[in-house]
């Protein structure tokens, strides 16, 4: 029977991680970032799904031919996780496996839905890699500002609300981001209109979260952000981590241009809860 673990019970998939995999997945198991795990047994799980607490997708971990905990994941999709996901607006599974060997399950198990898949790449970037002298000019009117508790507790910022949801989709609290994160931002006109943050962390690896506002791409707000994310990091002898669609060719452009190294893809894969 798949169990919820408690948040003290998370260190019991530690082994099941593969140390080659998704930053994401570590960062839930080691209680750095809000996630759900469900487990084929409590006491020693051989097998695991992780629930980003972003919403943002489903980690298998561990054992991929475990048959108890395969023969009823899609039960427990449909009477648990199809339910939970509809009351926080989610209405697609995307899931991806902690390891490759993962991918043949997931499209088995899912075989009798209508499954879609994409692919995602990750990148790296260490110190000696970095491409300083390609940071882009910006306008003037244009202001780069760190995302910390001055800027928090800033009245002048008119949609605060926009910076406090997008951290809050990965941390816990805005604190916990501020103790763990790095993070920086545009602003314009009193409105905060691109960021680049750390979404997950763990040890001294920081896995970028970035968005700029629809209105204000073209301006190269992403690459400058990204230069000032990386030295900040590089400055704390952190590791920049970046994962983004195989697709999204603007975000491949900025790691690429920076000097992030591709260190391994994977699959990603889903279907509709209607």
């Amino acid at each position: 029977m798949i169990t919820e673990l408690q948040k003290n019970e998370f260190y019991r998939c530690k082994g099941l991680l593969n140390k080659q995999g998704q930053l994401e997945a570590k960062a839930v198991v080691e209680g750095v970032n809000p996630g759900r795990i469900f487990v084929n047994q409590i006491d020693t799980p051989q097998s695991a799904l992780i629930w980003l607490g972003n919403n943002d997708g489903f980690l298998f971990i561990g054992n991929e031919d475990n048959e108890q905990f395969n023969n009823q994941i899609n039960g427990f999709v449909d009477r648990v996780i199809v339910s939970e996901a509809k009351k926080v607006g989610l209405h697609y599974f995307e899931g991806i496996g902690n390891h490759p060997k993962w991918n043949q399950t997931i499209e088995k198990i899912f075989k009798h839905r209508k499954l879609g898949s994409w692919k995602q790449r990750v990148y790296k970037l260490h110190k000696n890699n970095f491409i300083v002298n390609n940071e882009p000019d910006i306008k003037e009117s244009y202001t780069v500002l760190k995302i910390d508790n001055a800027l928090f507790e800033d009245n002048t910022i008119k949609n605060s609300a926009f910076l406090q949801s997008k951290i809050l989709s990965f941390w816990s609290s805005v604190e916990c981001f501020l103790n763990k994160g790095i993070g920086y931002c545009v602003v314009y006109d009193h409105h905060i209109v691109s960021l680049c943050f750390s979404g997950f962390v763990v040890e001294n690896v920081h896995c970028i979260d970035s968005e700029t506002l629809e209105a204000y791409q073209g301006n190269k707000l992403a690459q400058k952000l990204a230069h000032h994310f990386v030295k900040d990091c590089l400055a704390q002898d952190s590791i920049p981590y970046w994962d983004c669609m195989d697709s999204n060719k603007p975000s491949i452009a900025v790691a690429e241009n920076i000097g992030f190294t591709n260190i391994f893809n994977y699959v990603g894969y889903e279907f509709s809860f209607n």
